[in-house]
């Protein structure tokens, strides 16, 4: 059965990446949730998407330069939540048993924040979440950054189809992360255009598909039994997946 992740908690239904989100998301029995991770230059793990604060915050600004003390009151548009941390987010998620996609970040020039590998892994480690998460990234450098410092926890790449050109073509970019990475989540369009070439070379509980919305793109997915289905409206698929289960 294709396992349902959260995307940034839910961000069609709550404000993303925000702890509200992320209560409410475990409610809704979601499989696995994902969310973001940067590094400020105070040394604090927080947990938004974008390198700036612009987009979803009220604040402004690249993300890496926000003091503790501003980001305590900086809050997520449209929410009374403030930027989470790291910790922040594990303290509500780790008590749930759910599954995490943990996707480490890089700075608004582009470059991996030096040590947030071993940052993320030492907050994991505290509350207890390794065995069931996986540290994500587009960025191949990163993610055998994690391999060389926690080999133990699993390991997902992202691939979209501008980003497989980059690399040579999906059939280059998959023979790069072959040995790397437990799970490779593919963007619905590119996952669709190249559905041979994938299948042929990844079962598809390796499989993850992203980010599906609309019940006309969630439910052809769930009815070919990808492994790994991500979305912004969980609440959709997962009563989708319900729906064709009772029919199977």
């Amino acid at each position: 059965m294709t396992k349902i992740t959260g995307h940034r908690g839910a961000r069609n239904l709550w404000p993303e990446n925000g702890l509200t989100g992320f209560r409410n998301v475990l409610a809704l029995g979601v499989d696995a949730v994902e969310f973001d991770v940067h590094l400020t230059d105070a040394g604090e793990l927080i947990v938004i998407h974008d390198a700036t604060l612009d987009r979803t915050t009220e604040g402004t600004g690249p993300v890496r330069a926000l003091s503790p003390e501003t980001r305590k009151t900086t809050k997520l548009k449209g929410s009374d939540d403030t930027i989470p941390t790291l910790a922040d987010v594990l303290a509500v998620l780790a008590p749930s048993g759910k599954d995490l996609h943990i996707e480490i970040k890089i700075d608004e020039n582009g470059k991996a924040y030096p040590g947030i590998v071993e940052k993320v892994v030492e907050e994991a480690t505290r509350f207890g979440v390794t065995e069931r998460s996986h540290l994500t990234s587009f960025d191949t450098s990163i993610l055998e950054g994690c391999r060389k410092v926690a080999p133990q926890v699993a390991r997902l790449v992202s691939v979209n189809k501008d980003w497989a050109d980059r690399q040579g073509g999906l059939a280059a970019f998959l023979d790069k992360v072959d040995g790397l990475v437990d799970i490779v989540a593919i963007h619905h369009e590119l996952m669709q255009a190249e559905w041979d070439l994938i299948t042929a070379r990844l079962p598809l509980e390796r499989l993850c598909v992203w980010t599906l919305n609309e019940e006309a793109l969630i439910r052809p997915w769930l009815e070919r039994g990808i492994g790994h289905l991500t979305s912004d409206s969980p609440d959709l698929a997962l009563r989708l997946r319900a729906e064709i289960t009772e029919h199977v």
